[in-house]
């Protein structure tokens, strides 16, 4: 029996790994353990570790880092104090492996932690590109300091490679999220609506935007012009998620919680909607509006355009239902209107998802099971052929 410890330090990154963490628990080649932590942990953030617990899953280690400010300052300071729990929970779990979705600071903290215990890592989602954020550096160290890696297309399978690592190592497996679309029984409207407590129009767009954390305007700036430009809407309904705690973050919430005060028959928000409640949304509405990578990821399975906002996911693999614009007003307000017509006619060829495989969960928990990982885990670096 393996025991496998899976990380979970935010809402968005638990909403993926959910089916994969429900499977490792039921399967007996597995010992489950969890780690909880990060926003997880957090009152302001919806303390969202009771989700977890609400479905079933006991948490081994709850490791709070979380600095109460939204500064670059306190996101490093997080991650020092993610080092020293995170380090301390893998001593008491010793694993024989270590599960890690995605590029966030605390999935850092967490990588430097093991490697430094000769803990191997098995990383879902590397390979990605995300130009406007300081994601783009985390998640490549974290292939740097992975073992197994669980890419979500070929591109970013020969992308890790590309980085070094051996191709025997490197799996495309697809999305994990693209996979929730396809097996969750999504909820009607009126079920929506009644846990929302709020009543959708006949048009409805949600918005989740996330700070540009390596961008040169500022974010309340780019917030603001996302705004002015939906005030064009007259006859459209708003959904907004808040952010993850990254740094700038609570000015977009304070824009969130300001704007639907002034517009509450039009408007509302979430600090956390749960993943299930969150994609039931995102399959009703005719337009998701933001830099979420659930826009570039799942929207298009759900048959949900996507206006991609700026530089955050610039260099993902996308669909063709994915229009891109730049953060000033103008350009959003001509692309919402575009997405709009998109979802009025959609053309099915547009929502073809380069994400999708099948059986993707089953695929890993396979690799898992079968594949030899032992704490030896001295890799050599992969040198791909140049012509000369």
């Amino acid at each position: 029996m393996r025991t496998i410890c899976v990380f979970t330090g935010s809402r968005s990154e638990y909403g993926l790994l959910k089916g994969l963490i429900q499977k490792i628990a039921k399967d007996a080649n597995f010992d489950l353990k969890l780690v909880v932590s990060g926003s997880h942990l957090s009152p302001e953030f919806g303390s969202t570790y009771r989700e977890i617990e609400q479905d079933g899953l006991e948490i081994d280690e709850k490791v709070i880092t979380l600095v109460s400010a939204d500064t670059s300052t306190a996101i490093c300071k997080s991650i020092g104090l993610g080092l020293i729990g995170y380090s301390e929970a893998l001593e008491r779990i010793s694993p024989d492996i270590l599960l890690i979705l995605g590029d966030r600071f605390e999935a850092l903290a967490v990588a430097i932690a093991a490697i430094s215990a000769n803990i191997p890592i098995g990383h879902i989602h590397g390979g990605e590109s995300t130009v406007g954020a300081v994601d783009e550096a985390f998640r490549h160290s974290i292939t740097k300091m992975s073992y197994i890696h669980f890419t979500a297309t070929e591109t970013y399978r020969k992308r890790v490679i590309q980085l070094g690592e051996d191709p025997e190592r490197v799996f495309n497996v697809g999305a994990l999220g693209v996979e929730n679309c396809k097996n969750l029984r999504l909820f009607d409207q009126q079920y929506v609506e009644k846990q929302m407590g709020f009543s959708l129009g006949s048009k409805n767009v949600l918005i989740t935007f996330h700070p540009e954390t390596l961008g040169v305007n500022s974010t309340e700036k780019q917030f603001q012009n996302l705004l002015d430009a939906i005030e064009q809407f007259k006859d459209i309904t708003f959904i907004f998620t808040k952010t993850n705690p990254d740094a700038n973050g609570r000015i977009i919430n304070y824009l969130i919680d300001d704007y639907c005060r002034q517009n509450p028959n039009k408007a509302t928000s979430f600090t956390s909607m749960g993943q299930h409640l969150y994609l039931s949304t995102l399959s009703i509405v005719d337009v998701v509006v933001g830099n979420s990578s659930s826009g570039i990821i799942e929207a298009p399975s759900l048959k949900t355009p996507t206006v991609n906002i700026g530089e955050r996911q610039r260099g993902r693999v996308k669909a063709k239902s994915i229009i891109d614009c730049t953060n000033d007003t103008e350009s959003i307000e001509r692309s919402i209107k575009k997405a709009m017509q998109i979802s009025n006619k959609p053309e099915k060829f547009l929502f073809a998802n380069p994400y999708e495989k099948h059986g993707t969960s089953d695929v890993i928990l396979k690799l898992l099971s079968s594949f030899c990982i032992d704490r030896n885990i001295k890799k050599a670096f992969y040198d791909i052929p140049f012509e000369s």
